[in-house]
């Protein structure tokens, strides 16, 4: 992910954050060194600071990659909660769940291997927050799943809708650009969301359910 945001003032963003836990600024290094996709700590304080405005305690998350979003879900629901790590690579979930079990937070987090539409599919329940970070392509038909599984009042998340600018490519040819767009539109149009997009480093989507 390119950030498109101007160069100084996405540094200050990030020289102003607070300290991370240890466990956050390793995963942190590990993703920069490996070039492993994570939000980042800014977009990690903002998932944390919605689920504590919401005082969510189940979220389901969908796309998890080594965990370290779903940590920043796991502080802010506390004891008691719930959050539902999915992801399709066992090698990403094995790491994951090593760094759940230092952060503290491993009770918390139920781990599933395999395709998180799948696994959205087979739940019945409402969630307090869905959060949405499978491959682009995906993203209209998670779209077209979120409604039935987030309560009323509940918060849909999507991270990187602006996908470094490129989504302002109107014939774009590429499938994941696409999906982006897609989903966009859908809810710009849909009736069952008050949705905003966070400019903050890929564009974050945060729609609360009507």
């Amino acid at each position: 992910m390119k950030s498109f945001m101007d160069e100084k003032v996405d540094a200050y963003l990030y020289e102003i954050l607070p300290p991370r836990t240890p466990v956050l600024e390793e995963m942190e290094r590990q993703a920069k060194q490996r070039d492993i996709p994570i939000v980042g700590p800014a977009v990690g304080r903002v998932l944390y600071q919605y689920a504590k405005l919401i005082d969510a305690k189940t979220v389901f998350e969908m796309g998890s990659a080594i965990g370290y979003s779903t940590i920043w879900w796991a502080m802010a629901v506390g004891e008691g909660g719930r959050v539902y790590y999915t992801d399709g690579d066992e090698k990403n979930a094995r790491e994951a769940e090593g760094y759940f079990r230092q952060a503290g937070v491993l009770d918390r987090i139920e781990i599933h291997v395999g395709d998180a539409l799948e696994a959205l599919a087979k739940r019945s329940e409402q969630f307090d927050i869905l959060f949405n970070d499978v491959d682009k392509h995906d993203y209209p038909r998670v779209f077209d799943m979120a409604a039935a599984h987030v309560r009323k009042g509940g918060l849909f998340l999507t991270d990187n809708v602006l996908w470094s600018g490129r989504v302002t490519e109107s014939n774009s040819q590429d499938k994941y650009t696409r999906g982006i767009q897609e989903f966009n539109q859908k809810m710009k149009a849909s009736k069952d969301w008050f949705a905003t997009i966070t400019p903050l480093r890929d564009g974050v989507a945060v729609a609360t359910r009507l």
